[in-house]
């Protein structure tokens, strides 16, 4: 079976040249197309249904993050293995060496070749021994699911503090959030404690209590750094949730699972990067 791939990179130039690169170090490769932002990656890699992804981690709009994120969630693993995730990153050579720590695949722009093919040997491997299992059971399909995506939140978690301008880690968890009203202009000083969840929309993080809904503009990814991850769980690219607010956890007719939190009448989404939070429950 030919290997593909998916090149998603803002910058035409570059995606050439890493098009290139490949070519020699991977002739057997074929590039089935390349996008120029995360939004159009997933859109191309949900119809196209790659094997490989490479994909910038800063783009435009939905960033190289957010669209693996998204892609983990509506990937159609019925018809298709999910992609080995390779970042393509502009990182210095120490962050780089912290990527590769972890044993997260990465390109190094501009393209290196001799790191090039130590990430295509890898990616060779890791699709020969998906190989060795054509058809496998139901069973063994979602424990593989399970393995691809557990290597998939080890690489979304590392590369989202790799960046140069990742904020730094609070010194301790927040107490007090100042919040606009939603569809006001007064400032509330609002507690931790009273927050049930939070969830990003558009410009704005929404900060739900169980009575009143506010608004901040703290990026979500800065939040998190700010949150206490015992407290707070993150359940979807969009969505943290207090974590002793559960009250029950639903798989639908697709699937998919959805929360009920204490004090709110909305059914919360989780991704399927985050469902092993609640496999015991």
């Amino acid at each position: 079976m030919t290997p593909t791939a998916l090149i998603a990179e803002d910058e035409p130039l570059l995606a050439q040249a890493l098009q290139a690169e490949l070519a020699t170090a991977w002739p057997e490769l074929q590039v089935l197309a390349t996008a120029g932002d995360g939004r159009s990656a997933v859109r191309e890699a949900l119809r196209l249904l790659p094997q490989v992804l490479f994909f910038d981690i800063r783009m435009p709009g939905l960033d190289g993050l957010g669209a693996a994120a998204e892609l983990a969630d509506s990937w159609p693993a019925d018809e298709a293995p999910l992609p080995q995730l390779v970042f393509v990153t502009a990182y210095d050579e120490y962050a780089a060496r912290a990527f590769e720590a972890q044993a997260i695949d990465y390109v190094l722009k501009p393209v290196q070749p001799e790191r090039l093919r130590k990430t295509v040997l890898r990616l060779q491997q890791a699709l020969g021994a998906r190989q060795q299992q054509t058809r496998p059971a139901p069973a063994a399909a979602d424990e593989a699911l399970e393995r691809t995506l557990a290597q998939w939140r080890q690489v979304l978690a590392a590369a989202a503090g790799k960046g140069a301008s990742a904020p730094p880690a609070a010194t301790a968890p927040l107490k007090m959030i100042a919040a606009s009203e939603a569809g006001g202009s007064t400032v509330r000083m609002v507690a931790i404690d009273e927050v049930l969840y939070f969830e990003a929309a558009d410009k704005y993080i929404r900060v739900l209590t169980a009575t009143h809904e506010y608004l901040i503009r703290t990026p979500l990814k800065q939040l998190l750094t700010q949150l206490d991850p015992d407290t707070f769980w993150q359940v979807h690219r969009a969505v943290v949730v207090r974590s002793s607010a559960v009250e029950a956890v639903h798989r639908d007719e697709a699937g998919k699972l959805h929360l009920d939190l204490r004090g709110r009448p909305e059914k919360i989404p989780v991704s399927r990067l985050y469902g092993h939070l609640f496999r015991a429950m």
